[in-house]
């Protein structure tokens, strides 16, 4: 299967996507220029993997800030993710925040009341 891997930048996350391992990670911060543009390629390789998903996907989203063109892109993810979770293969979304983070744990309680998807919310201690 195919592998994303987007090394980070000040604007983008680094985005690692192994569809052979059903593993799926967003990190960092995401206030590209064009969201559509950055989140095309990984969108369009989650509609090719739901077709032969793993039994189960893995995805990791542990972003530090993201602006609102993001939002809408990542919730596009999510729909993905959402339509491989209906299709009986099983996917949890691991959503860290920062304890001190209100913003972030606000953003992840907000997508988990709109995908209907295992959402598990994970304080990151440092």
């Amino acid at each position: 299967m195919e592998t994303i891997l987007i090394e980070g930048t000040p604007k983008t996350p680094t985005v690692t996507f192994e569809t052979g391992k059903g593993f799926l990670e967003i990190k960092g911060r995401s206030i590209p220029e064009n969201s559509i543009e950055f989140y095309k390629p990984l969108v369009d390789l989650l509609e090719k993997y739901a077709a032969k998903p793993e039994a189960a996907t893995n995805v990791n989203i542990q972003l530090e800030y993201f602006n609102t063109s993001s939002s809408k892109c990542i919730l596009d993810v999510f729909k993905k993710l959402e339509a491989i979770n209906k299709s009986g293969s099983k996917v949890l979304i691991n959503w860290y925040y920062e304890e001190d983070d209100e913003d972030m744990l606000e953003a992840g309680e907000d997508y988990q009341a709109i995908i209907n998807v295992p959402f598990k919310m994970v304080q990151v201690v440092e």
